[in-house]
């Protein structure tokens, strides 16, 4: 019996690694997996959530290029590696964008960015507040190759911390669905009767309620804020794997394998965990996968309303949301990029949940 269940899983790995976009989609899922854990790390803006702003060049195009000023701020903070590495750097320095500037004996005088060829404001520091009095260790060319958004802070910083909430987003929440989905599925498939009358009206009823609404009131029930987003998602989208696990266990639990487990003295925990579940995952991957996709485009649509992931902390649907009016304002690039990298992500599971389908599929 080993033996053969190690044969399938060969077989089915075989079958997956022939699929090309299955293949593709899972090394794209890990590389945007990675990005999300260590967004930090890869961000030209550091600081947490990517919220260094610089009002002065907002809106400015992918490659913008400008002189950036570093103020060193007089406050220690203290943070370990550890700390920056997965939750960004608690910057106190000022930056700002300057157009020229010219390094005196005891000052630095600099003329602040003015975009539409107004002239920038000319001020003077005392090179005392730089370290070992080196201001030109503190002046450096920045590139923004995303361009910035509409409060100046670095669009690919912001979509790649972005990242980490589109993408936790649908692990959680999918999780959370397939463990209550999955329970209640399988108890109202198996035992049937009153117990599956009672467990599909209360999914008759969660089902008749609009999920974007069922959500919002999840959400103001359990407050605004990152974990609760999570939580209200997946409570929302475990109905549809219910409804999948029992149609596949009331066509599945008559089988010839399951009455054997029922003469062998087997009981009901086992027959479904070891004999039923294994055997009927092929759908549960798939509307999991889709569940994914539901899952971003739901905080998403959160954050459009406000009640998502909240500001400063950067989530792809509240970039959009942020500047989708940038579309017809000539920059449609602000409200494009986060799109593509939401669509990006939701093709790849998509296409990773068929080629599983496809591997998992004992009639194939």
């Amino acid at each position: 019996m080993s033996s053969k269940s190690s044969s399938l899983k060969q077989l089915a790995l075989q079958k997956f690694k022939k699929n090309f976009w299955g293949v593709f989609s899972l090394g794209f899922i890990g590389f945007v997996g990675v990005v999300s854990v260590f967004a930090y790390v890869f961000a030209p803006d550091n600081s947490q959530y990517a919220n260094q702003m610089h009002l002065a060049i907002h809106s400015k195009k992918p490659g913008y290029m400008v002189t950036m000023l570093t103020i060193p701020s007089k406050i220690t903070v203290e943070q370990n590696g550890f700390d920056k590495i997965f939750f960004g750097k608690k910057n106190t320095d000022t930056e700002i964008p300057v157009s020229e500037y010219q390094i005196n004996k005891n000052t630095l005088d600099y003329t602040e960015y003015a975009s539409d060829g107004l002239e920038g404001v000319k001020k003077t520091i005392a090179l005392s507040q730089f370290t070992n009095s080196d201001a030109s260790a503190f002046i450096s060319e920045k590139t923004f190759l995303f361009g910035t958004d509409k409060y100046g802070r670095d669009l690919l910083s912001r979509v790649l911390v972005g990242a980490r909430i589109s993408f936790f987003i649908g692990f959680v929440a999918v999780f959370i669905s397939l463990v209550i989905g999955i329970f209640m599925g399988s108890i109202a498939g198996y035992f049937g009767g009153k117990v599956d009358a009672i467990i599909m009206w209360i999914i008759n009823v969660t089902w008749s309620i609009p999920t974007l609404l069922l959500v919002i009131a999840i959400t103001l029930a359990l407050g605004k804020g990152f974990w609760q987003v999570f939580i209200a998602v997946g409570l929302t989208m475990w109905v549809e794997v219910a409804r999948v696990v029992r149609g596949q266990i009331i066509s599945t639990k008559e089988m010839q394998y399951v009455t054997a487990a029922r003469a062998l003295g087997f009981n009901d925990f086992r027959i479904i965990t070891k004999h039923i579940l294994p055997n009927i995952m092929a759908p549960v991957i798939v509307i999991s996968a889709a569940n994914f996709a539901a899952a971003i485009l739901i905080e998403s649509g959160l954050s459009f309303l406000g009640i998502g992931a909240q500001p400063p902390m950067a989530s792809w649907g509240a970039m959009i949301k942020d500047h989708y009016n940038y579309i017809i304002l000539g920059k449609p690039y602000l409200a494009l990029i986060p799109g593509l990298c939401i669509m990006s992500l939701v093709m790849a599971f998509m296409l990773i949940g068929n080629a599983l389908r496809d591997a998992l599929d004992v009639k194939g």
